[in-house]
């Protein structure tokens, strides 16, 4: 694929979602969430029937308000050859800009400044880019990338350039590093300080200590010190407290807990800094994504996403993302499983550097959404 910049002759306007009715340059309603659909929460598509494994991702928090919302389209834009793939990961500077993670031709990392003008490409043709997974941006506005297929977590300084890696990718000669033939656990056991086994997101504290949710194979989060120096770890595999079965996620607090998408466990698990448990949040059905807004009053949202398989039956049981109080209590909701604008096809990231101004970006549609939340006071 042919680099991209800035300075390309030609820029078209490109949404990063599908069609929509809406005007150039207007704010398009969000889907009203309560209007008859076969895919709206809590209905079955016609003729067909969830599973039990599958009905288990359906939330269980009652009462639930919806919070409406908008998608802003046509608010991204790109030079005319260049384009994203599926969108893994989204993540905002202190100036506004927006970082995008996506899988192409290429793993590939785009800026774009506060208006959704594209800035730059950063790191291309990166060795430890291979298999995208998360971007987000630390206090001090440096990029981390989480590399699923180079087992890598990657800090770039605010000019672009690598400043920190932890893990390693495999040397040629060694050939992939997968989990195991049977699909499940460590390629390490126990598994070692300094290797991941395909990791999923990055956080953290105010010391400036780094958690990796080394997510796939190890299904254990790891606490570094800010020179990468390794502190703690999890206890490993497994359902009861402490232990998981894919941490997909993860972000800290202010006071430094840590919340972790314990995907396959259907949970939010809360662990204090020392990775400690604390609390479990087992009612927004299957976390693959958690963002916490900063400031005064942080909230933390779950998206209980579509699952990127692409099943009919589960349109009825999850799309939905959560806006939620630190302690668990859920304050509200929005969205739905679809492809039109304003609904979310495998919510992947999420960013809240502004808790009523999210940007969203999801696996099967390629795409990022600028939502726009409009909720009551709470």
């Amino acid at each position: 694929m042919q680099r991209a910049t800035p300075a390309a002759a030609s820029v078209v306007l490109l949404s990063l979602c599908l069609l929509q009715p809406a005007a150039r340059g207007q704010a398009a309603a969000a889907p009203n969430p309560s209007a008859p659909s076969p895919s709206a929460p809590g209905q079955s598509a016609p003729g067909q029937s969830l599973t039990p494994a599958q009905a288990r991702q359906k939330a269980t928090a009652q009462g639930v308000p919806e919070i409406p919302y908008e998608s802003v389209p046509g608010f991204f834009k790109l030079p005319a050859d260049l384009y994203l793939g599926e969108s893994m990961g989204v993540a905002t500077n202190s100036k506004g800009h927006i970082f995008v993670f996506t899988r192409s031709q290429l793993t590939r990392l785009f800026e774009f400044d506060e208006q959704g003008r594209f800035v730059r490409e950063i790191g291309h043709e990166l060795y430890g880019f291979v298999f995208a997974h998360a971007v987000r941006v630390d206090a001090q506005d440096n990029v981390w990338v989480v590399d699923e297929g180079s087992n890598m977590v990657i800090e770039f300084n605010p000019r672009g350039r690598v400043a920190m890696l932890l893990g390693r990718r495999a040397a040629a000669s060694e050939g992939l590093s997968e989990t195991n033939p049977a699909g499940r656990g460590p390629v390490n056991s126990p598994p070692l300080p300094y290797v991941f086994d395909r990791p999923t997101d990055v956080a953290w504290d105010k010391q400036g200590d780094i958690f990796v949710a080394d997510g796939y194979g190890n299904s254990r989060v790891v606490k570094y010190d800010r020179d990468g120096r390794f502190l703690a770890q999890t206890p490993g595999p497994g359902s009861g407290p402490g232990q998981m079965n894919l941490p997909h996620s993860l972000q800290v607090d202010a006071a430094g807990n840590v919340y972790v998408a314990d995907r396959q466990n259907y949970r939010i698990q809360v662990f204090d800094n020392n990775l400690k448990v604390k609390a479990s949040y087992e009612n927004v059905g299957q976390p693959w994504t958690l963002c916490i807004s900063p400031g005064p009053h942080q909230y933390l949202y779950s998206s209980n996403s579509y699952p990127d398989a692409n099943l009919a039956p589960m349109k009825a049981v999850s799309g939905e993302i959560y806006k939620m109080e630190l302690n668990g209590k859920v304050l509200g909701r929005f969205g739905r499983a679809g492809k039109q604008l304003g609904e979310f096809s495998t919510t992947h990231g999420i960013d809240c550097r502004d808790p009523d101004r999210l940007y969203i970006s999801e696996i099967v549609s390629w795409r990022v959404q600028k939502i726009l939340l409009h909720p009551a006071h709470h």
